[in-house]
């Protein structure tokens, strides 16, 4: 690999692990002046805003063309999928279920030595991005949090509305 691309993916990935910290930071201002439900939800809230923001991009998919969207989104996970390792579990006419088996917030907030208990908290806040994108490109959603052996591992599912 060439400098220029190493260095890119560089600063790829240390933007991640900037948002990660905003993230937290902010949660934790949050929590500090309004209790840590009270903080989630407004997270949530600002978090899903940009998942409608998002969904724009995959509307043209909906209400069922599951393979246009599987291309145009697992096919433009960061890194070449290097960064959240997704694989494909099922697609069909019925939907698409993607799994992801890295997070690089969730690698961020345990560098930062936080609590995995404090990292599923903010994992739970962060992911609502994804319902806000589905949600909003016409399609229900929904995400699971994987068998607690699998702690990296999340599934989602995406269906017609």
């Amino acid at each position: 690999m060439n400098h220029a691309m190493e260095k890119l993916r560089r600063e790829l990935y240390a933007a991640n692990e900037n948002r990660a910290r905003i993230y937290y930071f902010i949660y934790d201002e949050l929590r500090s002046e309004f209790g840590a439900e009270k903080a989630a939800e407004l997270m949530k809230k600002a978090i899903y805003r940009r998942g409608l923001e998002i969904g724009k991009t995959f509307a043209s998919f909906a209400p069922g063309d599951f393979e246009g969207l599987c291309e145009a989104f697992v096919g433009g996970v960061a890194d070449e999928g290097r960064m959240f390792l997704p694989r494909v579990a099922n697609l069909d006419a019925d939907g698409l279920d993607v799994e992801f088996y890295n997070c690089p917030l969730k690698e961020a907030w345990r560098k930062m030595g936080l609590p995995e208990e404090e990292c599923a908290e903010l994992c739970d806040i962060a992911r609502v991005v994804d319902n806000g994108t589905f949600e909003g490109a016409g399609f229900d959603f929904s995400v699971e949090a994987l068998p607690e052996g699998e702690k990296d591992r999340c599934l989602l599912r995406i269906r017609r509305k």
